[in-house]
């Protein structure tokens, strides 16, 4: 993948606001994060309107946040990775060890906030979320390379 100045800059600088995104919303104490999930789940409903009396959502809405904030940063991990690396294997290699890295920096940071706790599940959605990302750059380069 071609390596501009420019690219670098802009792929190190969605790398940074990616991470701070996670991390934050890893520092918010439990009571605001549920509420910002309720919030986000009062909004959902409204425009995806759900089953009369259907109670909960709001676990799987987190899971489905943690896939999609770590997919982003999977995406983001396999394009610097391809700017940087040389070797076929480092780029899924890198970005992959990155993103565990990330995901357990993540859960880690949990362990000091109020009512907040590590779970190693997720560590595995956030895995699976990065690996995703690092297969939707694969199949972009494949492609762009088989139309050469």
């Amino acid at each position: 993948m071609l390596r501009t100045k420019k690219r670098l800059i802009l792929c190190l600088s969605l790398l940074a606001m990616n991470l701070a995104f996670i991390w934050g919303n890893s520092l918010l104490p439990g009571h605001i994060s549920g509420a910002f999930s309720d919030w986000v789940k009062n909004i959902l409903s409204a425009i995806f309107p759900l089953r009369p009396n259907h109670a909960g959502g709001g676990g799987l809405l987190r899971k489905l946040a943690h896939f999609t904030e770590f997919t982003c940063l999977g995406l983001i991990l396999s394009w610097l990775a391809r700017m940087l690396r040389e070797k076929k294997w480092e780029h899924l290699l890198f970005p992959l060890a990155a993103g565990i890295l990330a995901a357990a920096t993540d859960e880690t940071i949990q362990i000091f906030v109020p009512n907040r706790g590590p779970a190693l599940k997720d560590v595995g959605i956030d895995t699976a979320g990065v690996l995703l990302g690092i297969v939707i750059i694969y199949l972009i380069q494949h492609f762009k390379n088989r139309r050469k």
